[in-house]
């Protein structure tokens, strides 16, 4: 199993109105190979307290264990050289099987106790499909990430890359988000 770039979206909502259209944006971009969704967790408290959560994964079982197998690997390589990357890729994979997500039900109350009434949270562990063939040809030129960070549409306006109307509108609806 290959894995691309993995990054975390944290995103609130005030006065959610959820129709399905991020769930559906999230398919289309799964089903051009685009984006995978590793882990999503997404909680509601209602105007009076009530709450819901959902989370959703786009990996089949046997890619959870795969993708645990892999991290733990990565992580007893670190610790204990090839010995560690063994027992590592075991006890990954085991704990990917029995937890089925990266999110657990203590991170669900947890995003909970700081989520307003009549608002949501979601939390959305995305792997970047798309970036793959660019991760490894930057690796065989013998390049590697120094930084990696979204630019604020204001922050382009400085640049001179968007007009300032359209940097503001930008800016606008991602605040009215949260």
């Amino acid at each position: 199993m290959t894995i691309g770039p993995v990054q975390l979206l944290v995103l609130g909502f005030k006065q959610p109105d959820f129709q399905g259209k991020i769930q559906e944006e999230l398919q289309r971009l799964r089903d051009n190979d685009l984006v995978r969704v590793i882990d999503a967790l997404v909680v509601y408290k209602d105007a009076q307290g009530n709450v819901a959560a959902l989370r959703d994964s786009q990996l089949t079982d046997k890619e959870k264990v795969e993708l645990g197998a892999m991290v733990g690997a990565l992580i007893g390589l670190g610790e204990g050289g090839e010995e560690g990357m063994k027992a590592g890729a075991k006890r990954g994979a085991q704990a990917a099987a029995e937890r089925g997500g990266v999110f657990t039900e203590e991170d669900e109350w947890d995003v909970l106790a700081e989520v307003p009434e009549d608002c949501a949270a979601a939390l959305i562990m995305l792997e970047h499909r798309w970036a793959i063939p660019l991760r490894d040809a930057i690796a065989r030129a013998g390049g590697l990430r120094l930084a990696s960070e979204f630019i604020s549409p204001l922050d382009l306006v400085s640049l001179g890359l968007v007009e300032a109307q359209e940097a503001q509108a930008l800016a606008s609806s991602e605040k009215a988000a949260i």
